[in-house]
């Protein structure tokens, strides 16, 4: 019996994690890329481009036994893997609930965006807050300031985190803390 399908984040060698979501869009598997603009040079013009905020990361939607025989069917062409927990010795899986919120904020796609590879003990002592209002309206995350603004958090736990633009306080709902 196959497994469920579950956020698996995976790494992709060589800088290929956009080849690897175009075949995934063939096969019909659900993937996620965060993408943000970055300014390139080339022959002396400056041009902005979309390009993959986080390298050689892609999210699957996909059972782990379906993603291990494409990986192995792959093989020769597109090199992946699992981002492996090292304290269950298993695959990291995104909570859903999580990566609907990541993806709610990744996707905004604005320079005010900010992704933060190495989650600090500093930022996790933030209050828990859902966001009532706006376009990232149900979010959840922790309240964090950077530049002096207060903007909300959200973690995808011993990856990275994300945290979103400016949000007014009032358009913050303190969540319980158990």
């Amino acid at each position: 019996m196959p497994g469920e399908d579950r956020w698996y984040p995976l790494r992709v060698t060589y800088g290929r994690e956009l080849k690897l979501k175009e075949r995934l869009d063939k096969l019909q598997i659900t993937s996620y890329i965060p993408m943000r603009y970055r300014v390139v040079e080339k022959e002396g013009k400056a041009r902005r481009v979309l390009a993959p905020a986080v390298s050689n990361l892609c999210f699957v939607h996909a059972s782990r036994e379906e993603i291990e025989d494409l990986r192995a069917r792959m093989a020769e062409i597109l090199q992946f893997h699992f981002i492996w927990d090292r304290v269950t010795s298993s695959p990291v899986v995104v909570p859903d609930k999580a990566m609907e919120d990541f993806i709610k904020v990744s996707s905004a796609v604005d320079d005010d965006i900010i992704y933060l590879s190495d989650v600090s003990p500093l930022l996790r002592s933030g209050q828990r807050v859902r966001v009532k209002d706006g376009p990232f309206a149900g979010v959840e995350g922790k309240v964090i300031r950077i530049r002096k603004e207060k903007r909300v958090m959200v973690e995808l736990p011993d990856m990275l985190a994300i945290a979103t633009t400016y949000i007014r306080s009032e358009c913050l709902e303190v969540l319980d803390t158990e």
